[in-house]
């Protein structure tokens, strides 16, 4: 996901401080406007900053709020642990999910498998599922040439695996590792590009990401053939032979055809050449992708780039989003990924227009100059908080330096109709140049506020994973005394 392949890389209510008074005298004119303008309403939706709610964590990958009225917040820890933070705000002592005796073993320099996704099912509250995506161990075989120390061979990188999972119903916090019941498996080529989320969409159906099988430019073994002969491979273009560089979607409450899962019947290639389970394709790595909670429920993917752009998608049904055809909205050259090919075809074999992201930021290998190594999705801010970041989307850069954490926060008005949309780095009051850590990814709760999950450690290790909140730079509360 993150690298361009493995290895290239406290006052007393009366008294008032002077800067407090200066600053409320500054907003009285806005106190008494006519209608009784809030303070909240006075704020500059951009004066923003991030507030720790939790820490001592290896590499936490998402968080989640269960939809059961206990407002707690699951925390995805990438070494296969589930954290609860209770609705006091306080991190549980105890994982709600240990699975990492059954993950495949993870490499503690760098890697991008492991219990990456968490999706409560809509009726969570009444039937007690929930749904990870996580790394299990590889089928024999494969078409990966490892040489390691015990020579040449054939073989898979992992297995890429969506199981359910139920609650112990005498310990709400406590699932039961028991109860897992394999959904989906696809087995993986490389160690990078697994993608990771699920989650159901507000037509009730889940949906998984799944990257291209890794490497690099979806090239080398694992990447099948594609329609595109220029560019050699493609698991992005490919719809037939497997399911990766794709975002799926399933009905996990019925199955068909030995399967634990059905199809919805308006997937895009039910009843026509290619796999029933693919909403979407031509993606490199869609590591996170989160539902719009209001307005029109769009779905926004955050797509890593290989050296030059990195993209985010309004993702449509049937959409073809030109990977490995093109990188962004230039034409992709596999033989040569610092060189864009001067031409590309616009539409795939079957007709269908590829794409254009909503969002591209320059890679930090891209000759022109570069923000960030490698996009990580977000979310549109539906909170109370920051009314004046309400309808917004959130998004992340994993670094704005090759070698070291240094992650960024961006934030960009949605649009409608065709072409880029502007985007700008979030000014952070505590963290006015970066984070100083890698951003591993966000998550959002039921009020619509938004999180975001950092490390300053590259590979899954230590204990340096944090859970930030995004707040106000101001204090409201500190102000109104």
């Amino acid at each position: 996901m993150y690298l361009r392949y493995v290895f290239p890389a406290y006052r007393s209510v009366v008294q008032f401080s002077r800067f407090r008074m200066a600053l409320l005298l500054v907003l009285l004119p806005f106190l008494f406007t006519v209608g009784c303008k809030k303070i909240e309403d006075a704020l500059p939706p951009k004066q923003l900053d991030l507030k720790l709610v939790a820490d001592n964590m290896v590499s936490p990958t998402t968080l989640v709020e269960a939809p059961d009225d206990s407002h707690r917040l699951f925390v995805v820890d990438q070494v296969g642990k589930i954290w609860i933070i209770d609705a006091s705000g306080k991190k549980m002592t105890q994982p709600f999910l240990d699975i990492s005796s059954k993950l495949v073993t993870l490499q503690t320099v760098y890697d991008e498998r492991g219990l990456l996704g968490l999706a409560f099912h809509p009726n969570y509250k009444t039937n007690g599922k929930f749904y990870l995506f996580y790394n299990a161990p590889p089928p024999a075989g494969g078409p990966t040439e490892d040489a390691g120390n015990t020579g040449l061979e054939k073989r898979w990188s992992s297995t890429i695996r969506v199981s359910e999972f139920k609650v112990n119903p005498g310990n709400p916090d406590e699932g039961d590792i028991n109860t897992e019941r394999v959904i989906l498996e696809e087995p993986h080529p490389q160690l990078n590009h697994n993608g990771g989320t699920i989650a159901f969409g507000p037509d009730g159906y889940l949906y998984i990401s799944i990257g291209d099988g890794g490497n690099k430019n979806d090239i080398g073994p694992g990447h099948v053939e594609d329609w595109y002969k220029t560019n050699a491979g493609g698991n992005g273009q490919d719809i037939e032979k497997n399911l990766m560089g794709s975002i799926l979607r399933i009905n996990v409450n019925t199955s068909s055809n030995n399967r634990n899962y059905g199809i919805p019947r308006d997937n895009p290639f039910v009843g026509k050449r290619g796999r029933n389970e693919i909403f979407a394709y031509g993606f490199r790595n869609p590591y996170r992708f989160s539902f719009d909670m209001g307005g029109s429920r769009r779905l926004f993917a955050g797509d890593a780039g290989q050296n030059l752009y990195e993209e985010v998608d309004v993702v449509v049904n049937g959409g073809n989003y030109g990977w490995n055809v093109k990188e962004g909205t230039h034409c992709f050259n596999a033989a040569d990924e610092e060189e864009e090919l001067s031409s590309c075809p616009d539409k795939d074999i079957f007709g269908n227009t590829l794409i254009d992201p909503v969002i591209e930021l320059r890679n930090l290998d891209n000759p022109k100059g570069g923000l960030i190594n490698a996009v990580v999705g977000g979310y549109v801010y539906r909170g109370h908080d920051i009314p004046g970041l309400d309808g917004q989307y959130i998004f992340g850069g994993f670094s704005a330096e090759e070698d070291s954490p240094a992650g960024l926060l961006f934030v960009s008005k949605p649009q409608g109709g065709s072409g880029l949309w502007d985007f700008e780095k979030v000014k952070l009051k505590s963290f006015p140049n970066n984070l100083g850590q890698y951003v591993k990814g966000f998550g959002q709760d039921l009020s619509g506020e938004i999180y975001t999950l950092t490390t300053t450690s590259l590979g899954p290790q230590g204990t340096s994973g944090k859970v930030y909140k995004l707040v106000p730079a101001v204090d409201l509360s500190e102000l109104s005394k």
